[in-house]
């Protein structure tokens, strides 16, 4: 009988000690469960702040951005953080705020220096990134700011030009005009032009060698029977990849067509109604829009070469896509554009999400299928063949997509 009663004792414990345990493993499972359901990215908010929020999480110091390992000084900071500055405007959540003005406060010394930055290189892509310091000095009023927005404007003061006036894209690039440069340099000049000179004469000069650049590029680099803008020129028509009669490169490449675009909306924020360049630059945005929708894809995507379709390698591409959208939206929004393209932005945007977006389990956005780089010439060689532009590094969040990915976003209010 003892034995027995031990046993039921020993039964009785062991079920006690069950529950117990049971009701611990509960416990741990809904920590673990809540856990999960924790967000860092919220689903109930815009595409532009869910994406600018993923690209914090993304890179937690903006020095780095662009997947770099040491901070730098350069144009894909400059995008993100203008799109960043967008959203702050929009949604005045203090985080954007302090993650655009931490980029500025560890690239600019007390001296007003910039740091990784040498004028002499002569390099157009070092421009870009002075939109933030324009954006944040009328805020903090730190002259070292001020006085790094000063020597960028030196540089542009003293840029190499083609006999009719145009920049250089790099000192390393001699004679050359690259699209990119128009959206590095120009947005920058115009509204250092209109903030920060109190000359008329001055800003009325700038404002004149900024729409020249446009002219330029409208003169020696669209193509009069698509309309599409050839990636580069070259006055001197000694680089391999340039046609030896006209100087243009070979093809229409998307981000290209997509820097371009952008240059021409923003620019049109800062030129007087009465300066004129500014009817042209609406023409020529015009000309542009027409141009790019009857190359849009079906899925409301753009190509990595616009021109060549399903061609074997070419693959529907993000950045410029997300490029194109902001373009057509803003040109629409700010009354330069008719109405109608705003249906080709948001068909733009739409595919972008249903093709290209992918979202993990704690709400961080993802943007797939983004070209990494392109470019022309250089060492290695690009020779800016069709080959080159479909074989270039893909990568999913590029920053130049997902920049332009969430200044869209903010045009069209999704």
């Amino acid at each position: 009988m003892a034995l027995i009663k031990i046993n039921r004792i020993s039964f009785i414990y062991l079920i006690v000690a069950g529950l117990f345990l049971a009701a611990c493993k509960s416990g741990i499972n809904t920590v673990e469960n809540k856990k999960s359901d924790e967000k860092i990215v919220a689903e109930n908010l815009k595409w532009s702040e869910r994406m600018m929020l993923s690209e914090i999480h993304r890179f937690p110091e903006a020095t780095k951005l662009d997947f770099t390992s040491e901070p730098r000084w350069g144009y894909t900071n400059g995008l993100v953080l203008s799109a960043c500055a967008k959203v702050y405007e929009k949604t005045k959540n203090q985080k954007f705020y302090d993650y655009i003005y931490a980029y500025a406060d560890a690239m600019i010394d007390n001296t007003g220096a910039i740091k990784t930055y040498n004028l002499s290189d002569q390099n157009l892509d070092m421009i870009k990134s002075g939109d933030v310091l324009l954006y944040l000095y009328p805020k903090t009023k730190e002259e070292r700011f001020l006085k790094a927005i000063t020597t960028l404007n030196k540089q542009l003061e003293s840029q190499p030009k083609t006999s009719d006036g145009g920049y250089w894209h790099k000192k390393v690039y001699p004679f050359q005009m690259w699209l990119d440069g128009l959206y590095m340099a120009e947005p920058f000049h115009a509204r250092y032009a209109a903030e920060y000179v109190k000359s008329t004469a001055q800003s009325e000069k700038i404002f004149d060698d900024v729409t020249l650049q446009f002219d330029l590029i409208q003169k020696h680099s669209r193509d009069q029977k698509s309309g599409l803008l050839f990636h580069g020129w070259d006055e001197s028509k000694e680089q391999r990849w340039a046609n030896k009669e006209t100087g243009n490169s070979q093809h229409f490449w998307s981000r290209g067509m997509g820097w371009y675009g952008m240059a021409l909306v923003d620019v049109l924020d800062f030129l007087p109604k009465n300066h004129p360049g500014k009817e042209r630059l609406i023409q020529y945005l015009n000309q542009y829009a027409e141009a790019i929708v009857k190359v849009q894809d079906t899925s409301g995507l753009w190509w990595q070469v616009l021109d060549q379709g399903n061609r074997k390698g070419n693959y529907l591409e993000a950045t410029g896509t997300a490029m194109f959208a902001y373009t057509l939206a803003k040109g629409v929004n700010k009354g330069y554009l008719p109405a109608k393209y705003l249906s080709n932005a948001n068909t733009a945007f739409d595919g972008l999400v249903d093709n290209l977006i992918t979202i993990e389990e704690n709400g961080v956005v993802s943007l797939n299928k983004c070209c990494a780089v392109a470019g022309l010439g250089g060492n290695p060689y690009r020779d800016g063949s069709y080959e080159y532009y479909v074989n270039e590094m893909i990568r999913s969040n590029d920053p130049k997509g997902t920049g332009a990915f969430i200044m869209a976003g903010l045009e069209l209010n999704k």
